[in-house]
């Protein structure tokens, strides 16, 4: 029996508006229909998205990922500056599935806050948008979830899922990759979204303000420089056969991601002066007092994604990438080694 003496409590008392949520999301449609693509079929009910797979694979395979932005989403909380994480969320997880030579299909969002802020959840929609726009993935669903309590104000979490296909005797793996192959490095646009607890801690121990200057550009906008989506240009070069293998520069820096698709008996032996170095992470080094074999284990120090290819064709996928004016540069090779491990020069 209801007692009488108690007050009434609404779900919104509680600090959950879902009418607003409701009209946020209708907002985003227009928005989030420009991602749409052939094999996305409309949800009657609106509790999941619907895919086709799509026609012409023999043997299909599935490739999914998840990710989020970790600790960046401290610097766009101070800076008040929201557009270009919903770049970074769709670019974490679509690099991760394009190694495999998959074609992104679709991505779906969960964005997590304590209280829904409008304008804040607008920007950051309109950044997975864009991100799914350069992919060529439909934004299919996802989740806006407000729970009180939960998060500090003005603070959110985000994490993204994407799906890709790839035909199954088309899978990149290390199986193709042997000695005498050339890394092609293709430059990052900056620290993308790892290593950012490392730099929030020489920020807040050293009193860094985020106005500084770095080569131009002040701290706050180089961090927060959104992670570069590879789709587009790299697949492009996987489908005409010219690729062993791809590796993803994230958490682990270069030399642990390089390591992932180097098979037994046969490392990768980089030259470190072969790419430009980018001014932040100079700045981050001088900070850190990292060695170079330390920024290597945790930054991509200006190279994004490394690609594996045969020696004879490295001109013209080096030509390729510049046409599509991605910048790259050959930064090694692959070599006979009792370890797998990253050897630099």
């Amino acid at each position: 029996m209801r007692d009488s003496d108690h007050k009434k409590i609404t779900y919104e008392d509680s600090g959950v508006d879902v009418e607003l949520a409701d009209r946020m999301i209708r907002s985003w449609a227009p928005q989030i229909s420009r991602t749409s693509n052939s094999g996305q079929i409309e949800s009657p009910f609106g509790f999941g998205g619907l895919f086709e797979i799509p026609s012409g694979y023999n043997s299909p395979v599935l490739v999914s990922s998840t990710d989020g932005v970790g600790t960046k989403l401290k610097i766009a909380f101070e800076l008040n500056s929201h557009d270009t994480v919903g770049i970074d969320l769709v670019a974490m997880c679509i690099n991760d599935i394009i190694v495999y030579g998959a074609q992104p299909l679709y991505f779906l969002d969960y964005i997590a806050t304590g209280q829904l802020d409008e304008l804040v959840m607008k920007r950051v929609i309109h950044g997975i948008v864009e991100g799914c726009e350069i992919a060529g993935a439909a934004l299919i669903g996802g989740e806006t979830a407000e729970m009180p309590g939960m998060y500090a104000s003005g603070e959110y979490d985000l994490a993204g899922f994407a799906v890709g296909i790839v035909e199954k005797s088309n899978i990149l793996n290390a199986d193709r990759v042997t000695v005498g192959d050339i890394l092609i490095g293709i430059e990052s646009t900056g620290i993308h979204s790892n290593g950012f607890s490392l730099v929030r801690k020489l920020i807040e121990d050293h009193q860094i303000p985020l106005t500084i200057k770095i080569d131009g550009l002040s701290l706050g906008e180089i961090l927060l420089k959104p992670t570069r989506i590879y789709a587009q240009s790299v697949l492009k070069i996987v489908r005409s056969g010219s690729i062993h293998a791809l590796a993803h520069i994230t958490g682990g820096g270069i030399s642990g991601n390089i390591e992932r698709v180097m098979p037994s008996g046969l490392c990768a032996r980089l030259k470190q002066q072969s790419w430009p170095s980018q001014p932040i992470f100079d700045w981050i080094q001088n900070q850190s007092l990292l060695s170079d074999e330390e920024m290597m284990k945790t930054f991509n120090c200006g190279i994004g994604m490394i690609a594996v290819v045969p020696r004879q064709m490295e001109a013209e996928i080096r030509g390729e990438l510049d046409a599509m004016d991605v910048p790259s540069h050959s930064i090694g090779e692959v070599a006979e080694s009792n370890e797998s491990k990253t050897q630099i020069e």
